[in-house]
């Protein structure tokens, strides 16, 4: 009996380390591949805030990496809308700022990555700036890039993605019907002030006329709420950031 014990530890032991070895192995021999997909997954996103998903579906991964490096500028500012080069001693770039760890401190202490899409090879000919958003939706996070036209009031385009919202209802948010609802729309009213993007309650009603706002989706108001306030909310966290480039803009027209 005390041998028979003996060899079904033994037994438990070897194939305890052998089955963590494997999945070490596994995990090293995986994990790279891992990040050059997520790295991949966030480019597409970026670039689909500017150019039409079937475009995007249409490359390779090598053509969407070419693509991106071509065409995007990447820095980083902090709330007061500064440029920031490194935090605590450390380097940063736009392309390593965790965003959804960033939300989790208050906003003063965020970094706020910003993408410049320009001309082929040409970063002075700017066409868009693409800015990330982070919030909630109902079930979990709820996320994006919303791209402003150089007049830092028109909304180029925004790609929206979500963690957990209910298929059919909040999950439309990823959808072009909706994202294309985005466009065109404008950020600050007629009197200067920032004001954002709604999307209404409700769904069906004609807004074009309206800059304003947009149209809701049926069912799924507590996603479109949290849209909102995620729009707002980064909106108000780049606007110094906005500002200081509509000040620039308007210096150089003079």
């Amino acid at each position: 009996m005390q041998q028979s014990n003996t060899y079904i530890i033994t037994f438990s032991v070897i194939l305890t380390v052998v089955l963590g070895l494997l999945l070490s192995g596994t995990a090293q021999l995986l994990g790279p591949r891992q990040q050059e997909a997520i790295a991949l997954d966030k480019k597409k996103q970026i670039l689909g805030a500017v150019i039409s998903g079937e475009e995007i579906a249409a490359m390779t991964p090598q053509e969407v990496n070419a693509y991106y490096s071509s065409h995007i500028g990447a820095t980083v500012v902090d709330i007061n809308g500064k440029e920031v080069t490194e935090k605590d001693g450390v380097a940063v770039s736009a392309e390593n700022v965790d965003v959804a760890k960033n939300y989790k401190l208050p906003a003063e202490d965020r970094l706020y990555p910003v993408f410049i899409y320009h001309e082929e090879g040409d970063d002075s000919k700017v066409k868009s700036y693409i800015l990330p958003l982070y919030g909630a939706g109902l079930w979990d996070a709820i996320w994006g890039y919303l791209a402003l036209d150089t007049d830092m009031n028109t909304i180029g385009g925004i790609t929206l993605s979500h963690a957990g919202e209910t298929p059919g209802l909040g999950a439309r948010i990823t959808t072009p019907e909706v994202q294309s609802r985005f466009s065109g729309k404008e950020i600050y009213d007629e009197s200067g002030q920032l004001v954002g993007v709604q999307m209404q309650k409700g769904e069906g009603k004609d807004y074009s006329s309206e800059p304003h706002k947009i149209d809701g989706m049926s069912g799924a108001t507590i996603t479109g709420t949290g849209v909102n306030n995620m729009v707002k909310s980064y909106l108000g966290h780049y606007k110094a950031y906005i500002e200081s480039k509509k000040s620039s803009q308007a210096v150089a027209a003079l």
